[in-house]
């Protein structure tokens, strides 16, 4: 006997988010009966700024990044959402009755379950272990995008592209100008940042790809270490090195 396909995308949400493993019957049949279950493939938009938002994502597999478009026309990544995640900007929208500020695009190819607003309202209404899932996952993303804007705002450029790089092993696979993207500034500004960061033997610049030589400055320079950005704001007496 073929499984329901509803029931099996019901099992796989209660896996990516335990609060929905014991719902009563009613409500269970009430999210089983009104789940919709979509397969996007990667480089297509999930929702765009302005849009209203017409329920509550759940990404089974895939990532999804969600960007904002700058008044500079350049685009500030905010984060990715992964298998087993939802997106805040989508709960916000809920909870607020507000469009989104912001688009989603899929990185790669992307299932993702969507409970529509009636079945979420009920479910914050209705279930206790659902809406303090909700609403913990809300304030840790919510802090995230604190820390970011406080990035954006505080943070010297070098500091922030040596954040950028650091915890992604050895070797970065990214051009110059993704890294300009993820950082909402322009390319010129990451190719002469990380130019110095190669002349002070920092990171060894490729084609597509960044190795991380000395993660030590780098991190002390992310923290805001005076002596690193010291060093790396001398202006050197030669360039040289490959560009992306």
């Amino acid at each position: 006997m073929l499984a329901n396909p509803m029931e099996t995308a019901l099992s796989r949400i209660r896996l990516a988010m335990p609060s929905l493993a014991d719902l009563p019957p009613a409500l269970a049949q009430d999210v089983s009966s009104n789940l919709t279950v979509l397969k996007l493939p990667a480089g297509s938009p999930v929702f765009r700024e302005t849009e209203a938002c017409p329920g509550f994502p759940i990404v089974l597999s895939g990532r999804v990044r969600v960007t904002r478009s700058l008044d500079n026309g350049r685009e500030l990544n905010l984060y990715d959402v992964e298998a087993g995640e939802s997106c805040v900007m989508s709960t916000g929208c809920l909870l607020g009755s507000t469009p989104y500020a912001a688009h989603g695009l899929c990185l790669t190819d992307v299932e993702l379950a969507l409970l529509p607003r009636g079945v979420f309202d009920r479910l914050l209404a209705e279930h206790a272990p659902f809406r303090a899932e909700v609403f913990v996952l809300f304030s840790e993303r919510l802090a995230r995008l604190m820390e970011l804007v406080e990035a954006v705002g505080f943070q010297r450029l070098d500091q922030r592209l040596a954040t950028a790089l650091l915890g992604k092993g050895q070797r970065i696979d990214a051009s110059h100008e993704q890294l300009a993207q993820q950082l909402g500034v322009s390319r010129e500004s990451v190719s002469r940042q990380l130019k110095l960061f190669e002349e002070r033997g920092w990171v060894q610049l490729g084609r597509g790809s960044v190795g991380i030589v000395d993660p030590r400055s780098l991190r002390q320079l992310a923290a805001g270490g005076q002596a690193a950005a010291q060093t790396i704001n001398q202006a050197p007496a030669s360039t040289n090195g490959p560009a992306a």
